[in-house]
This record gives structure tokens, sequence and C-alpha cells, in this order.
């Protein structure tokens, strides 16, 4: 069994994507709606949150726990992996490595304001790749855009034009999206960034790690979402997110996980 935990409902994209390529796994979901965003709140609360949301998944008797927040990936997922003696995979790790596999020598990562201002994903990739070029834009407006919906509007276009233009200019060609949120708005981001720059789904890279860190099961997998709060049109929306029809939806205090 798999657990996965983000500050609010994004990270069933990366649900959605194990349940494509993986799908005979358990996956346990934790989103902790009532205290989304995670982005501008100090460190230390976002440490804190991270150790309750894992705390509570590891009492599902998961094997393996992962990190869809790009936020929590960014500060405090080398934290979480000395404290919990469950493997701990993040986010970030995996679309660098992608990102660097893919690349004719710029990258372009695209973030919430508070996964670009950490740095993250530039740390990593310039450890593996001193010789990189990279440039990074914080993209504040796609979450909101990603939650209502609104992927394929001539509102839309002028966004994300208006945030990747600098990216662009700099002539990348490989982009990072950086958030689990972006990959509703990959098909408006590839028509502006063109088709000769690859796409790298944080999402999709960190269910190929997955795929190689679990072993093969027969039986289809079941899936179990836990939230801190159940938004009114959270069953509208968490489909969209994550790409089949949501049942049954349980409310937990993680606060209580400590």
């Amino acid at each position: 069994m798999i657990g996965v935990f983000d500050s609010g409902i994004g990270g069933l994209t990366v649900v959605r994507e194990m349940r494509r390529h993986i799908p005979n796994q358990d996956v346990v979901y934790f989103g902790d709606t009532a205290r989304v965003p995670y982005g501008p709140k100090s460190r230390d609360l976002i440490t804190k949150y991270a150790i309750q949301n894992t705390v509570f998944l590891s009492t599902k008797n998961v094997e393996l726990i992962v990190v869809a927040c790009n936020t929590v990936s960014s500060i405090c997922l080398d934290k979480l992996q000395s404290m919990f003696s469950i493997p701990i995979i993040g986010v970030i790790q995996p679309g660098a490595k992608k990102a660097l596999g893919c690349t004719r020598g710029r990258i372009g990562i695209i973030g919430t304001t508070a996964t670009v201002r950490s740095g993250a994903y530039q740390k990593i990739l310039k450890r593996l790749n001193p010789s990189i070029m990279m440039k990074a834009r914080a993209c504040p407006l796609f979450v909101p855009l990603a939650e209502e919906g609104l992927t394929n509007s001539e509102a839309v276009y002028l966004i994300v034009e208006h945030y990747l233009a600098p990216l662009i200019k700099f002539r990348i060609d490989t982009l990072i999206l950086g958030c689990t949120h972006y990959p509703l708005l990959k098909g408006v981001i590839q028509k502006i960034v063109g088709k000769g720059v690859t796409l790298v789904d944080s999402a999709h890279s960190v269910m190929e790690e997955v795929r190689r860190s679990v072993p093969e099961k027969d039986e289809k997998g079941d899936i179990h979402i836990y939230l801190s709060d159940v938004p009114p049109r959270f069953s509208q929306s968490g489909s969209m997110f994550l790409g089949e029809r949501i049942g049954k939806v349980r409310k937990v205090m993680v606060e209580d996980y400590v």
C-alpha cells in the first residue's frame, strides 16, 4: 500500500498517474484541505504539518509515502526521511532527473512562489549537472485556474502566456511543471511554449520512481481518500484531478496524530 499526501487536492494528479500505470497498488491519499495553502506559511509550521501528515499515513500500514506537495518536498523532505523508517519520496528529485534526461541544455522551472523561492529544483539540477542553464518562474494564478477547471479559455491563454514569456525569451527546451496542479494546464502550456519544448510532469516522474520501488501485485488496487476538510465542490473538482469518479471520502483531524 502506498501513502500520498499533499496540502490540498493537487496531489490527486500523482494518484491518477499511479492508477494509470501501476493500477494494482492500493493507495491511501491525504489532502490537508483545511490548512491549504502551505506556501505562504513559515518553514516551522510547514514542517509541523508535514510530520503530522506522515504520522497519519504511517498508521495505515503503508509501505512507502509520496510527498506530492512541492512545498514540503522543497522545505523538509530530508527531515521526514530522517525521522521515519518508511521510505519517503518527494516530487522534486524525480522531476529534476527526468528534465536532465530530456534537455539540450536550457531548462525552465515553474511552480508556486514558495517552491521557486526555495531554489530546490535549481539546487538539484546544478548538483547533477553544473553546466546546465536554467530559469525559474513562479506562477501563483495557475493553482486557482486548475481548481476552477479553467483550462481552455481565452483568459487562461493570456495568463499562461504572461507567466511563460520570460522562459520563452530564455529559449528553454525543457520545462518542469513544478506543481501537481499544473498537469491540468498542460495542453495550454504546450501550445504557448511550442512543440519544441519538452514538458516534464512531476506527477508522472514521481510515479515512475514509485513503480521502481514497489512490488507487482495481481489484484486491482483500491483508493482510500482522507481530507482534513471536505469542501462543498470536492466531488467535482477531486474527480477532475483524479481522472475518475470519487467515491467515499473520510474526514480526519491529523492534529491528533503526533
